[in-house]
């Protein structure tokens, strides 16, 4: 009787994790951008990115580069919501084709996330 109930037990203390499931840990993902993905427009006199949840603006910002890999001088600014990262451009945009290449670690559990994504400036 004692080992059968010994054995019930120790099923029952390892199943649990499997029933219970673990933590549920969000992740910060882009889930809005101007200039859009793909897109082609005007020279933008800002770039905004929007994540799903709030993040850690220490540790969370893009970067601008054009497709022959210079850099573009960005001044990036957490707003008030705590999701949303809008960069000014320190001149303005040339026509080409630009890579926007984002990090963005999550305020609540500080866990990083990063993309990169191109527009064409017209």
């Amino acid at each position: 009787m004692f080992l059968r109930h010994t054995l019930v037990t120790l099923i029952l203390v390892t199943a649990t994790p499997i029933f219970v499931g673990p933590p549920a840990f969000a992740h910060a993902k882009l889930i809005r951008s101007d200039p859009k993905p793909n897109g082609t427009v005007a020279a933008p006199k800002t770039i905004k990115l929007t994540f799903s949840e709030k993040i850690a603006p220490t540790f969370s910002g893009f970067t601008v580069a054009m497709s022959d890999g210079m850099a573009v001088g960005i001044t990036a600014k957490v707003g008030d919501d705590g999701k949303t990262v809008t960069g000014t451009p320190s001149s303005p945009f040339m026509a080409g084709k630009y890579s926007v290449s984002w990090h963005a670690t999550a305020a609540d559990d500080g866990h990083r996330t990063q993309g990169t994504y191109n527009f064409t400036v017209k």
